[in-house]
């Protein structure tokens, strides 16, 4: 054999085996959509009429789940629980003709030994983007609600919004969110402002409405990807997309290490430099010490999935896995289920179908198949596909379009047949 012939066989050789393994995974997925009733079980959910924006946070023994529903010109925040293999019946948090609702921008949602809290978005005057983020607040001590409380004090009419809240101490809640006090003399528009940058905050929240002075953690971040927070040892570990002056939005952290909040930190240099905000935010969740970060890039016009891991509470992470198997939208979860193993879900397309993706993942790079969780809508009406643990349960909550109609659904999720 002469070389040219050897070194076009080894090509060759590397070519089909790749090519296999590549149509392994395919038929897998499309396997999954047609299967994926032996790991997905629906659940009659207590939404009704038009709802979307649904939340979920989980504890050791309940889950809990935020939607509003719109009605005329009326918006309605619910929150339930799942319990017993059931939803509760919905309570009526708040509601308000003057809201700000946002495809992207949903309520948070969190308790902390039977103290609950929800948000909300209000509009704060006739701008487009000038809006203020409401908290509402369930005392367990008093057994009765605060709402209408204002998380910021800035008193400026600019964009607030994109609030994360993880439970601190034994009754309080630490949130975050993105602060547009600084953009207020700009002229330009929401996902593309000027020298006046958006800005990340924090502040703590006691469970009588009562807060902490607000801290500035990042003086310039994208306008309009969500923030998300975890806790590790009752400190919290934070991630968003970052905003340099070159316009190079990345995923940062930020953690409170030896009792004060560092410097913002790069999960990975993608180094995705992009004119403009692409509304699609991190993931981050924490098993013990560890922590896995779920995140959307679109560097060289190559749209990826990636998820990178921590064993040092969030100091530094590992180099990102790429998740996504065909072309994908992002809108990312993130859980994680021992302190090596996370699952994640996306959004991608195959064909003309958009499929809500899940996946396990092993810090070593192990993957299982992705599993269709369920076929939905590109349109940015589809929101944000949730996932959550409780207990040693995994679920999921999205929005299904029909036209201009929206409604939720939730399912549980066979862990093992990931």
């Amino acid at each position: 054999m002469t070389f040219l012939k050897l070194i076009f066989t080894i090509f060759l050789s590397v070519v089909i085996l790749v090519s296999c393994k590549t149509e392994t995974k395919k038929k897998a997925i499309t396997s999954e959509i047609e299967t994926t009733a032996e790991t997905v079980t629906l659940l009659e959910n207590p939404t009704s009429g038009n709802s979307a924006l649904p939340r979920l946070f989980g504890t050791e023994n309940q889950l809990f789940m935020s939607w509003v529903e719109t009605k005329d010109s009326i918006s309605v925040l619910y929150f339930s629980t799942f319990e017993e293999g059931k939803w509760t019946k919905p309570y009526e948090v708040n509601s308000g003709s003057d809201w700000f609702i946002n495809w992207a921008d949903f309520p948070a949602i969190a308790e902390n030994n039977g103290n609950i809290i929800i948000t909300y978005l209000q509009k704060s005057a006739n701008g487009k983007y000038t809006y203020d983020a409401k908290i509402n607040l369930f005392s367990a001590e008093t057994q009765t609600w605060k709402k209408n409380i204002l998380l910021h004090n800035d008193g400026t009419a600019s964009e607030h919004g994109f609030v994360s809240i993880v439970p601190q101490g034994k009754s309080s809640f630490y949130a975050i969110w993105l602060d547009g006090r600084n953009t207020k003399a700009e002229a330009g528009g929401h996902g593309n402002h000027g020298a006046g940058a958006m800005s990340l905050r924090g502040r703590l929240v006691h469970a009588d409405g009562t807060m902490q002075p607000d801290l500035e953690l990042d003086n310039r971040v994208c306008d309009c990807c969500q923030t998300a927070m975890t806790s590790i040892e009752n400190a919290p570990l934070l991630v968003y997309r970052n905003r340099t002056g070159s316009e190079v939005r990345d995923i940062s952290r930020i953690g409170l290490f030896d009792d004060s909040f560092s410097e913002s930190q790069p999960i990975f240099n993608d180094n995705w430099e992009i004119p403009g905000c692409p509304v699609n935010g991190p993931s981050i969740a924490s098993y013990k010490n560890n922590a896995v970060v779920a995140w959307f890039t679109a560097v060289n016009d190559n749209p990826k999935v990636q998820l990178a891991f921590s064993k040092d509470k969030g100091k530094t992470f590992a180099a990102p896995i790429q998740v996504n198997t065909y072309k994908t939208l992002g809108r990312v979860d993130v859980v994680m289920i021992s302190e090596n193993t996370a699952i994640v879900s996306w959004m991608e397309n195959l064909g003309e179908d958009t499929l809500i993706q899940v996946m396990r993942i092993s810090a070593d790079g192990t993957e299982g198949f992705p599993v269709t969780i369920s076929k939905t809508s590109f349109e940015r009406a589809s929101g944000f596909p949730q996932l959550e643990i409780a207990g040693n349960t995994l679920y999921a909550a999205w929005t299904m379009v029909d036209g201009k109609k929206k409604s939720i659904e939730t399912a549980s999720i066979s862990i093992p047949n990931l």
